[in-house]
């Protein structure tokens, strides 16, 4: 775990509990002294975060509830600004507004990207900021996107985290399918095409 994310998930209750397990030493390291690092956007970031059609978010209530929310639209619509900036277009929804009301009350976001193909996931921690208007999202509008956009969302990253692959059920889109589908529809097709001139064959020797 990258030193930066330790840094904001390691609270003292977290540090309680490690320490009644017995992990409490191992995860010492990733929160003493060392360089700053976990809260850049590199360019296996970069390019994993820019392949997402969707991802997980949280933010907290006023009263202290969770809640978390799936946002998708087309490949790429989550966009990398700079090393520690991202952003997307806020399409309009449903309305209710819930994510965006408790980001008025606290910035802070968590995020899930998964990759359930490749058994590949990645956490960020950040804060938002929102600038309001259709127009205000134009450049962050995915060419595919047919929603208006409500607003655009930028997020300063914090602190990153690839997380173990462990638990991932694979899981593939049908864009991933189809590749595989479409060989298989062909050899299909062929077998299908032989089987019909080997009857024919037949019908005429018997």
């Amino acid at each position: 775990m990258p030193r930066a994310f330790a840094e904001l998930t390691f609270t003292p209750a977290v540090r309680a509990y490690q320490e009644r397990m017995g992990s409490a030493r191992t995860y010492t390291k990733f929160i003493e002294g060392g360089p700053q690092q976990g809260h850049l956007i590199g360019d296996p970031e970069k390019e994993f975060i820019q392949a997402r059609d969707g991802f997980y978010q949280s933010t907290v209530s006023e009263t202290g509830w969770p809640y978390v929310q799936y946002r998708g639209g087309p490949t790429g619509f989550l966009k990398v600004l700079g090393p520690q900036t991202i952003g997307y277009a806020d399409f309009s929804g449903n309305k209710q507004y819930i994510s965006r009301g408790n980001l008025d009350g606290n910035d802070r976001i968590a995020m899930i990207l998964m990759d359930y193909a490749n058994r590949r996931r990645l956490k960020i921690l950040g804060r938002v900021a929102f600038t309001e208007g259709e127009a205000a999202a134009a450049t962050l509008y995915p060419e595919e996107a047919e929603a208006p956009a409500e607003r655009a969302v930028i997020i300063r990253v914090e602190a990153l985290d690839w997380n173990c692959p462990s638990h991932i059920t694979p899981r593939f889109t049908e864009a991933e399918l189809r590749p595989h589908l479409n060989r298989l529809g062909q050899q299909l097709a062929e077998l299908q095409a032989e089987n019909q001139r080997l009857k024919q064959q037949l019908a005429k020797s018997g």
